[in-house]
């Protein structure tokens, strides 16, 4: 589906400032007489029942996305593994995830698990579920997703969180504050519910506010940092280290304001990097030939870091031997 990203971030900090009404209010009491329990299929090929194996009794983070989405969906599911990996091991055990297809007509479990592949989303913690479309569309359509009747282009990018056993549901946003979706899904245990927040801890809007100044910085960790890293190794995309001297500023604006556009222009390198990460692909995110600008200029400014770090680096190793 088509969205202007930083436009999308925006909206995200202007609903936080708007406060609990920004949000659906807890008690809304869906369950069992409510939520379908319909058979779905995991990506591992199991039928479950749609309530009773997913729902009951759990606290659960339900995603909507199809796999062949152009932009969005990949980017939300990166950032729900980052949420994931904030959650530790009560994902599987306290916490469970579901990426629910709105596109049930194509994908199957295959397709369902090498999208899960590609964002290293294995476990019984996460299940990414079709099946068939009319099972598979109602349940959407009680999660509040029209896109069966609307088209794709329209299906619902909120998260849902909520507690089968209570009841209680709410949503959020995955590009937002990832720590604030935390905190809403450990909400959702009533013996958490009214912890406070620590001292001197930031929210999300306040983040966005301290970041404001490095636009480049902003970008990457909103947009970037789910899928890639400088120097640390490859994620579910390449590790970004000393990208600005493989390829010059002009390919990497194209690149980054229209990936489809430049995957099929044909470039070699570009066939090799989908060689290397078959389960996903970069989506076209809105971006400006501005926002790319600054994303090169703070990739660059790390590669220099890098570099100015690595000779200090190598002297403690030396003495230390």
């Amino acid at each position: 589906m088509r969205r202007n990203l930083p436009a999308a971030l925006a909206l995200v900090a202007s609903l936080a400032l708007a406060g609990p009404g920004a949000s659906e209010a807890r008690n809304s009491r869906w369950g069992e007489t409510y939520i379908p329990n319909l058979p779905v299929t995991t990506q591992g090929g199991e039928t479950l029942r749609f309530y009773d194996d997913l729902i009951r009794d759990k606290v659960v983070v339900i995603s909507f996305i199809f796999t062949s989405c152009p932009d969005l969906c990949p980017l939300t599911t990166a950032r729900l593994a980052e949420v994931r990996d904030m959650l530790g091991d009560a994902v599987g055990r306290d916490i469970f995830f579901i990426s629910l297809t709105v596109d049930p007509e194509h994908d199957t479990p295959e397709r369902m698990k090498a999208f899960a592949d590609a964002f290293h989303a294995e476990g019984p913690g996460w299940r990414f579920v079709t099946g068939r479309p009319e099972d598979i569309n109602l349940i959407n359509r009680r999660f509040g997703d029209r896109s069966a009747e609307r088209g794709l282009s329209d299906h619902r990018n909120e998260i849902v969180i909520g507690n089968g056993a209570t009841g209680d549901w709410t949503r959020n946003s995955a590009l937002g504050d990832l720590e604030e979706v935390v905190r809403d899904i450990r909400s959702m245990d009533p013996k958490r519910r009214d912890e406070t927040r620590p001292a001197g801890q930031a929210g999300g809007i306040d983040q966005v506010h301290t970041l404001s100044q490095r636009p480049g910085e902003v970008l990457f960790r909103k947009l970037c940092s789910s899928c890639h890293t400088i120097g640390v190794g490859d994620r579910a995309g390449p590790d970004l280290r000393g990208v600005t001297g493989r390829r010059d500023a002009g390919w990497l604006t194209r690149f980054i304001t229209n990936p489809p556009k430049a995957r099929a222009s044909g470039d070699p390198g570009l066939a090799a990097l989908a060689a290397r990460f078959p389960g996903v692909r970069m989506p076209r995110l809105g971006l400006t030939e501005d926002d790319a600008a600054d994303l090169v200029a703070y990739l660059r400014a790390q590669d220099t870091k890098l570099a100015d770090a690595a000779p200090g680096v190598a002297e403690h190793d030396h003495h230390h031997r």
